[in-house]
């Protein structure tokens, strides 16, 4: 059992709100005015889109897994690595609430062998 798992469910929440309400400004921001631009006006229009973009999916995908998390809470999975099944240490949840792979399960999804 985690011992921290209220103060983490907590924390999960907080930051799930902090995203919804930063998601819903970045779809509600508008990057243009809709005048007539200028290629240099058009191309700093383009960048700022892409990262406004960028940032929208990073943001979404953080969201996903706040909300993943708090399903595995609810379900009892909380705090199983979803490839290994063994324990996720603690500290790391403590660290990455939204956590869903223990260490080395991490470690090799991102070198690409999971």
């Amino acid at each position: 059992m985690i011992e921290n798992l209220d103060n983490i469910k907590k924390n999960l929440l907080e930051r799930k709100k902090e995203l919804g309400v930063e998601l819903e400004s970045l779809y509600r921001e508008k990057v243009s005015d809709d005048q007539v631009q200028d290629s240099g006006d058009q191309a700093w229009s383009s960048s700022t889109e892409e990262l406004k973009i960028s940032l929208h999916n990073a943001e979404l995908e953080e969201y996903n897994r706040i909300l993943q998390a708090l399903s595995m809470i609810d379900n009892g999975m909380y705090g199983k690595c979803v490839e290994c099944g063994q324990k996720i240490a603690e500290k790391r949840l403590l660290l990455f609430p939204n956590a869903t792979r223990c260490l080395l399960c991490q470690e090799a999804a991102e070198q690409g062998k999971l």
